[in-house]
């Protein structure tokens, strides 16, 4: 059998690719080896966004009063929080494969190996391609913790289908995961705490923006234990019935451990590279060991392209789309090129915090003169209206000629309103030109024309 199109993948960046060529009438065949939708879809961005809005929505019923209006009995039912969030997964499951029959791809369910770029194997049949496009994502990295093989401990896959709250938590690793798990469980009443190898939680994320959410969730009762290296971990003798598993660390004040029922391992991600025959390619690697691709997604190998995680820019699905729908513009002879300048990051706390563009640390890096305007999110009455005692921030930062080099905002809706700004950057907009747009009143939106 021969496509114009063979992918390998499934995620963010395989099924936007296979939907994309579909859609501009090339044969397509889509190799996925677990569930349609990748790991995005399936145990990360979407189920975890659903755990996080019936956390979110049970802390607005415990604090309404502030909005004077009572609710006598709050309470939460987890086993059908879980239900509801697989529900969703399957409902958004059916819609992908629903797009990509609509465009008709071929669908093959298996694991795939590249024989070389023209040819993929997968069970007993050979498939012929013109065009590879590699797409296989990322995978947790569990990092060689002396004891780490005897003790039990979560991903965020068994976090995300756990029924029962555990009475304590530790989360190894202050990233985006760690703090929407820290979130959600500290919502439930779960005592967590978070150690972080690094000065400050969220790396890549705005410093001071992440100190201050770290403040206010401190308050609600998570501990932070921040530049703190984990040491070993061992089994603890069970309290109350329940295994414990007690962390050992050290950091400038000693060394110490932490005991908690449940261990949360959330590190990070790092790219798969084994598993599909990708050294059969012979590919050239960048100096940090990732795929090295051009403009256009494409590899060393003509007509082979790496979108997604495989590329080590930024494992983000919405990076990876957007680099499948660049990779299928240059199959198909459409003009475009990929630019990283203006890629939002989101963590959806309670308060979110969102940022896009450079950050002054990066600024700072570079080299780059800057000017930074910081706002209260108080300034927009919509802001106002419905985060009552809530304090949040908006943070512009401007290059010498005033344009956008970087936004970044602590407090809710910061997920909806931060693609304004990507858009500004993108586009190179001056301060006095994204001004002059007509922004809607009252929104929290708002708030970046106030900082103008």
């Amino acid at each position: 059998m021969k496509y114009q199109v063979a992918i390998i993948g499934g995620g963010p960046a395989g099924y936007t690719a296979a939907e994309t060529a579909g859609k501009a009438g090339l044969s397509v065949v889509l190799f996925e080896k677990q569930s349609l939708g990748g790991v995005c879809l399936n145990e990360g961005c979407i189920p975890t966004k659903t755990l996080l809005y019936s956390a979110k929505t049970y802390d607005g019923a415990r604090h309404a009063a502030k909005y004077a209006v009572s609710v006598p009995e709050v309470s939460f039912d987890l086993p059908k929080i879980i239900a509801r969030k697989q529900k969703v997964v399957r409902k958004l499951v059916l819609g992908v494969k629903g797009k990509l029959t609509a465009q008709g791809v071929t669908m093959v369910n298996g694991e795939a190996t590249v024989i070389d770029k023209n040819h993929v194997k997968c069970g007993e049949e050979v498939y012929e391609c013109d065009n590879l496009l590699l797409c296989a994502g990322s995978e947790t990295f569990i990092p060689p913790i002396p004891g780490v093989d005897s003790v039990p401990y979560w991903t965020h896959r068994q976090a995300l289908d756990n029924k029962e709250l555990p009475a304590s938590l530790v989360v190894i690793g202050g990233g985006v995961i760690g703090m929407e798990f820290a979130s959600f469980f500290n919502s439930l009443g779960v005592q967590v705490t978070v150690i972080e190898m690094l000065d400050e939680i969220l790396g890549g994320m705005d410093k001071e923006l992440s100190a201050l959410l770290r403040a206010e969730y401190a308050k609600r009762g998570i501990k932070f234990m921040l530049q703190t290296k984990v040491t070993s971990l061992a089994n603890a003798e069970a309290e109350g019935g329940q295994p414990q598993v007690q962390v050992h660390y050290e950091n400038a004040e000693g060394a110490g451990f932490v005991t908690a029922e449940r261990l949360l391992m959330s590190v990070g991600r790092r790219p798969v590279t084994k598993g599909f025959g990708l050294e059969n390619l012979n590919l050239e690697k960048t100096e940090r060991g990732n795929i090295r691709v051009d403009g256009q997604m494409q590899t060393s190998l003509p007509g082979v392209y790496a979108c997604g995680d495989l590329t080590g820019f930024s494992l983000l699905a919405h990076t990876a789309v957007r680099e499948a729908e660049v990779a299928i513009h240059h199959i198909i002879g459409k003009e475009d090129t990929m630019s990283y300048r203006a890629i939002p990051g989101v963590v959806y706390t309670n308060p979110e915090i969102a940022g896009v563009g450079e950050t002054e640390e990066s600024l700072q890096k570079k080299g780059i003169a800057y000017r930074a305007v910081k706002l209260p999110m108080a300034y927009s009455g919509r802001f106002v209206a419905e985060n009552e005692g809530v304090n949040g921030v908006c943070k512009l930062l401007l290059a010498e000629d005033d344009t956008l080099l970087g936004a970044h905002v602590l407090g809710n809706p910061a997920s909806e309103i931060i693609t304004l700004a990507g858009m500004a950057i993108e586009l190179k907009l001056t301060a006095g030109e994204w001004k002059k747009m007509v922004f809607p009143h009252p929104t929290v939106c708002e708030i970046f024309k106030e900082a103008l």
